[in-house]
C-alpha cells in the first residue's frame, strides 16, 4: 500500500494524493485501505516517514570506538539540506513556506511536512537515547524528548541560516555550532 501511495505521488503529486487514488493503484477498496490507515495523516505518516528513514542513517551511532559528541554531530548534520545557489535560496525557500503555510497551501503539503518533522524527531530521540544507555548523556535521562527539540531546533536554524544568503556560515562554523549543541546534551 505504501508503494502504491508512492507511485499515485510521483504521477500526480501530493494533490492527486487520496485514499482512493492509493487504493485504486494497490487494488484494494478504499475502506481496506482505512482498516490500515484510518486517518489521512496516518497514511502520510506511513508514505513520508518511510521515504524519510530511507535518507536518513543511523551512521555510527552505535560505535562506541567513536566519541558520542562526534556521532551524534555526525548523524544531526544529515539532517541539513543542501544549500542552494546564494541566489536561489530565498526564492526556494519562499516557495516551499508558501506552498507549505501560506494562504493557498495545500493541506496535504502540510501533513507531509507533520509527518517528516515527526520522524526527525523520533530518529534524534532515538540517537539520544543509545547514547543515553551509554552514560553520555548529562542529567535526567528522561529529558530525552526535550534534548531532541533542541538540537532540532539549532538544526531548523542551520538549515534556516543556508536558505536565507545574508551570512551564510560556513561548513566549518555550522559544524561549530553542531558542537555547540550538542555539548549542551552530552556529558
Amino acid at each position: 500500500m505504501v508503494r502504491a501511495a508512492r507511485e499515485v505521488i510521483a504521477e500526480k503529486g501530493t494533490a492527486g494524493f487520496s485514499v482512493r487514488a492509493v487504493a485504486a493503484r494497490a487494488g484494494i477498496g478504499a475502506s481496506t485501505l482505512r482498516y490500515y490507515f484510518p486517518s489521512q495523516r496516518d497514511l502520510y505518516e506511513a508514505v513520508f516517514g518511510a521515504a524519510f528513514d530511507a535518507t536518513l542513517l543511523d551512521l555510527r551511532i552505535h560505535d562506541t570506538s567513536v566519541p558520542p559528541a562526534e556521532r551524534l554531530a555526525e548523524c544531526l548534520a544529515q539532517l541539513l539540506p543542501p544549500a542552494p545557489p546564494l541566489e536561489q535560496a530565498v526564492e526556494r525557500w519562499l516557495d516551499v513556506i508558501t506552498a507549505t503555510f501560506g494562504p493557498g497551501g495545500a493541506p496535504e503539503a502540510r501533513l507531509a511536512w507533520s509527518a517528516v518533522s515527526r520522524r526527525a524527531r523520533s530518529r534524534v530521540t532515538a540517537w539520544l537515547a543509545a547514547l543515553a544507555a551509554e552514560g553520555a548523556l548529562t542529567g535526567d535521562v528522561a529529558a530525552v524528548e526535550r534534548r531532541a527539540r533542541l538540537l532540532l531546533t539549532v538544526v531548523d536554524g542551520l538549515a534556516l541560516g543556508r536558505l536565507v544568503p545574508i551570512e551564510r556560515l560556513d561548513e566549518s562554523q555550522e559544524r561549530s555550532v553542531l558542537d555547540d549543541a550538542v555539548a549542551a546534551v552530552l556529558r
